[in-house]
């Protein structure tokens, strides 16, 4: 049987010292997350045999990972995944600050300095309760319903429940209605934190392919009316990465299947605000029918405001708040009152994303037509998603830390550990670091292209 190292390590084939290649290849899986702190590597002899290389070769690869930390080898106990526990910070180029292109944030909206101020008034009224709202605040309650009613979708205040964001929402349905060792459907890339939390919550990953054109509707059906797996994680308005929106004939389709095989959707609508220029405006996936709704207003106001919200049946919100109190006792009070004094203005927050988001398409897709590379139709959403002619993403990934620029490679979005021949970069920070940024991108693509590149600098890269 194969081992997982092998599987991630594909189609791996040194372009130097072996044993210095081998190394930092699995410096590059672990620090893109596909190998994880305290899993186990092979044994040194099945390595070798796995690899057709000699014990040696794997010997001193292993050294090298220990040397640098990011390795753990007990007598008897073999070799475990580690990080080095360095207090330095990364290494930039000289009087050039780095530059992370890992995060796709749009920055504090305008107004929420004012909203905080306006808010301390609302906060100060709630003093004479506990402080404790499993359900959230009644008044943030109704004005996400009402949102909800205004797409199409009748909602009460109480088919909502506020989260402190919309990974802390999805880690509050996980606790409720994860079964361990049930099958999970999740796209093919996707968001990795949510990948992350529906693994470690002990489901069984499977996946549906999605592009820059859009979902393989074939494809995600089959798969569930094949596998009934217990839930499907999707992300249908601006996908994350790729940026594409599920037409309603999907949707409608996606729900009718899914209720026909037993699995639970949970719809992540974080990135529905995101619009640049969407040509049409497709209804949320609860028009169609029971699905579980995530929400958030980190996109579109400031990530630091960790403000999020569930939309499902009463039944489930049920559930969910029976099992809160043992992961938390409810979302802070001063944030739900900044949030109710920002959803008195949606439209105002909204033209501020969309012109933030139109700078830094057009900063990205400037930057990769000077590289060649073809950007796809992007009509709002976090970032886009690239492919590089056949270019591996994670070397790319490694000479851009070499120019002080964080670039995840496409494996990092991949439940399977695939995707090496795509990349994500984000459209959401400011044209000047973004054009900055992509001078970065071409200076790493030409060192991919022109030859190998050595990595000084890996013991210090940061975990994407």
């Amino acid at each position: 049987m194969t081992s997982r190292l092998v599987l991630l390590l594909g189609t791996w084939q040194p372009d130097r010292a072996v044993a210095a290649s081998l190394a930092e290849r699995v410096r590059a899986l672990i620090l893109d997350g596909r190998l994880t702190v305290g899993e186990r590597l092979p044994s040194e002899r099945m390595l070798a045999q796995e690899l057709g290389r000699s014990r040696a070769t794997i010997t001193a690869a292993y050294g090298r990972l220990e040397a640098a930390g990011y390795v753990v080898r007990t007598h008897g106990g073999g070799t475990h995944i580690a990080l080095p526990h360095s207090s330095s910070g990364r290494p930039t180029l000289p009087g050039s600050a780095s530059i992370d292109f890992s995060i796709a944030s749009t920055g504090s909206a305008p107004g929420l300095h004012e909203a905080t101020i306006r808010a301390l008034p609302r906060l100060a009224a709630q003093r004479g309760g506990t402080g404790y709202t499993l359900e959230g605040l009644d008044e943030l309650r109704e004005m996400i319903a009402a949102r909800y009613r205004d797409r199409g979708v009748p909602t009460d205040a109480d088919e909502i429940i506020i989260t402190s964001g919309a990974m802390h929402a999805l880690a509050l349905v996980l606790a409720a209605f994860s079964r361990p060792g049930r099958m999970a459907v999740v796209e093919e890339p996707t968001f990795p934190h949510a990948m992350d939390a529906i693994r470690r919550a002990g489901h069984r990953l499977v996946t549906t392919p999605v592009t820059a054109a859009g979902w393989d509707v074939g494809h995600l059906t089959t798969t569930l009316l094949d596998l009934h797996p217990h839930l499907a994680y999707l992300i249908p308005d601006f996908h994350n990465p790729t940026g594409a929106n599920m037409p309603d004939a999907d949707r409608s389709v996606v729900v009718a299947t899914a209720r026909s095989a037993g699995t639970m959707l949970i719809v992540d609508e974080t990135c529905a605000d995101l619009d640049i220029d969407r040509p049409f405006t497709p209804r949320p996936f609860a028009a169609y029918g029971d699905v579980i709704t995530l929400g958030s207003l980190s996109k579109i106001a400031w990530g630091g405001l960790r403000i999020g919200w569930i939309r499902a049946s009463r039944a489930v919100v049920s559930r969910i708040l029976a099992v809160r109190p043992t992961i938390d006792l409810g979302t802070a009070p001063l944030e739900q009152c900044i949030a109710v004094e920002l959803l008195d203005d949606v439209p105002a927050l909204q033209e501020h994303v969309r012109s933030r988001l139109a700078a830094g398409r057009t900063a990205v897709r400037a930057g990769l037509e000077a590289i060649g590379l073809r950007m796809p139709e992007t009509y709002g959403g976090l970032a886009v998603w690239i492919g590089l002619r056949g270019f591996d993403s994670t070397a790319l990934s490694l000479a851009a830390h070499d120019h002080g620029l964080r670039l995840p490679p496409g494996p990092r979005f991949s439940a399977s550990g695939v995707l090496n021949g795509y990349m994500r970069l984000p459209i959401t920070l400011d044209p000047e670091t973004t054009a900055d940024g992509m001078q970065r991108l071409a200076a790493a693509w030409k060192d991919v292209h022109d030859g190998p590149v050595t990595h000084a600098a890996m013991e210090h890269l940061a975990v994407v």
